[in-house]
């Protein structure tokens, strides 16, 4: 029961407000790192909506790393459950921002820091309930790939990304790290 608080406290009490104000941020540092290669990599460079799920993303990863540490022999399914919850959060802003703009037309700034906020405690009260069930030990290993190749994304579309609406700066129209945030 303990490790169960732990939890509840790591993923819900610390994990929600950390992740939002580090995603928020990360908003601001390849900026103000003097547009520095190695913040890109982590930080939005543009205002594409794919570079704002790092913001989610990448906190949340941070965050999971010394949760794990704490609860791997209580919770043998934990990268499952956070890889869910990791995945469930950018789907939720791609969902919603685009809903929201196909309905309305319109961009609005309260509407999505709304929407980023949503998004991360829909993505750790996932996350935060699927680590507690009980599947195959052995399906961890899918997770581990999956939020490896997540970041391989993240890091390739910063320099290189599809010609796709996902990714295009809604700012200035470019796409990458070429176009960057004024």
């Amino acid at each position: 029961m303990k490790r169960l608080r732990v939890l509840r406290l790591l993923e819900l009490v610390f994990g929600i407000p950390f992740i939002v104000l580090a995603g928020s941020f990360l908003h601001f540092t390849y900026e103000l790192s003097g547009r520095n290669i190695a913040v890109a990599l982590f930080s939005a460079v543009n205002e594409s909506v794919w570079e704002h799920l790092k913001l989610a993303f990448f906190p949340a990863l941070f965050l999971a790393l010394p949760t794990y540490i704490l609860l791997r022999r209580d919770y043998p399914n934990f990268f499952l459950g956070k890889t869910v919850g990791m995945l469930t959060t950018p789907l939720t802003i791609v969902v919603g921002f685009y809903s929201y703009e196909t309905l309305f037309h319109s961009s609005n700034i309260v509407y999505d820091i709304g929407l980023f906020i949503f998004a991360v405690i829909v993505g750790q009260l996932v996350s935060y309930r699927l680590i507690q069930t009980n599947w195959d030990k052995r399906l961890n290993a899918l997770p581990i790939a999956v939020l490896i190749l997540f970041i391989a994304a993240f890091f390739l579309f910063t320099f290189q990304p599809p010609e796709l609406e996902l990714f295009k700066d809604l700012l200035t129209g470019g796409y990458g790290i070429g176009s960057h945030m004024h």
